[in-house]
């Protein structure tokens, strides 16, 4: 189960901006991730890829501060908010729930919750 300060240390390092070295440093090399209903995709190596190959896609991605978030025993559930710049200027905002299981001090399990009719929809 994490503590409250490893899990703000975990919401430091992805509003930090570094959305990688955050997957290397705070999930199990066997973790899966999961949007909405989609398939998960398992293994830190194919997160670690997944996430690389986003930011690939945008010029700039920004990870609003966070305001809400819970610790449950090994349940964590993080509000997310998002504002990523295209490769043409610009600006969409994604906001999700991140419902993650934690095995120790690292996260497990993690499913993003969201609006597809809403995501990443242009805000400027």
């Amino acid at each position: 189960m994490p503590g409250r300060k490893r899990v703000e240390e975990f919401i430091a390092a992805v509003v930090g901006g570094d959305h990688v070295q955050a997957i290397a440093d705070f999930y199990h090399e066997d973790a899966s991730m999961q949007e909405n209903s989609e398939a998960p995709r398992v293994g830190r190596d194919l997160l670690l890829k997944h996430e690389r190959n986003a930011l690939r896609r945008v010029q700039a991605i920004e990870t609003r501060p966070v305001k809400t978030f819970l610790v449950d025993d090994e349940v964590v559930v993080v509000h997310w908010v998002f504002v990523a710049t295209d490769r043409t200027g610009v600006k969409r905002r994604l906001e999700e729930l991140a419902l993650q299981r934690w095995r120790g001090d690292r996260i497990q399990e993690e499913r993003f919750f969201y609006d597809t009719a809403l995501a990443w929809q242009a805000i400027e």
